[in-house]
């Protein structure tokens, strides 16, 4: 942890020497509850086939040349049927994306989500868990192709201990869900740093799951 918040203050560091502009934390920005509407909104009209498709002209990706001001921070698996700019209908440079397979939590992802809140003013962070997650599948067959593949469902595993321990069904929707819980709670309970950032900032953190069959997001409650 320490090696890749060192890692992180080093890019920072060596970014601002050679001129970026980043935002400050101290930047204005979408709160939680109007960045989560957003989504909601973006989404509905992904689910009804009415996308806007915004900020993609050329007057915005002239104005990325300046920096990045995201308005939220999503982790959330690396599945090809699941971009979270098209199931959002969002455009350049409002989404700080993090994906990986099964949307796994690590040392990484925590830097890059503290560089989101942190550094770029984001005041809400979504993990989002997918219907038919190939990552969460792979883990509950049991069988590990590569020791790679072994180490992402070694991190996936204790949310089905989570599972048997709330007495639900081992199932995939169930495990995905819960695997996402399991994430936040990693986060708050690792990153001591990151959560009295977001006590003091009024940054939130949500669980999100979509439906890959219907194209909606529904947001969990924790």
């Amino acid at each position: 942890m320490k090696k890749s918040i060192y890692s992180l203050s080093l890019l920072l560091a060596l970014s601002f020497n050679n001129g970026a502009i980043f935002a400050s934390h101290d930047i204005e920005n979408l709160s939680a509850k109007e960045a989560i509407q957003k989504l909601k909104d973006g989404n509905k009209r992904f689910v009804k086939n009415q996308a806007q498709h915004p900020d993609e002209s050329i007057e915005r990706k002239k104005e990325m040349l300046k920096g990045q001001h995201p308005f939220v921070v999503i982790l959330s698996c690396s599945d090809s049927r699941v971009p979270p700019e098209l199931i959002f209908d969002q455009g350049l440079g409002d989404i700080f994306e993090i994906r990986n397979a099964g949307n796994v939590l690590n040392e990484h992802v925590i830097g890059s989500i503290e560089y989101a809140v942190m550094h770029c003013g984001v005041k809400l962070i979504v993990i989002m868990g997918h219907q038919d997650c190939g990552a969460i599948a792979a883990t509950l067959s049991g069988v590990s192709e590569t020791k790679y593949i072994q180490a992402l469902e070694d991190s996936i595993k204790p949310a089905i201990e989570d599972c048997k321990k709330e007495g639900l069904e081992i199932n995939s929707d169930n495990v995905v869900k819960a695997h996402v819980m399991q994430d936040i709670n990693e986060l708050l309970t690792q990153d001591s740093q990151l959560v009295k950032y977001m006590k003091e900032h009024k940054v939130k953190i949500v669980p999100a799951y979509y439906h890959i069959d219907t194209g909606k997001v529904d947001f969990l409650k924790k």
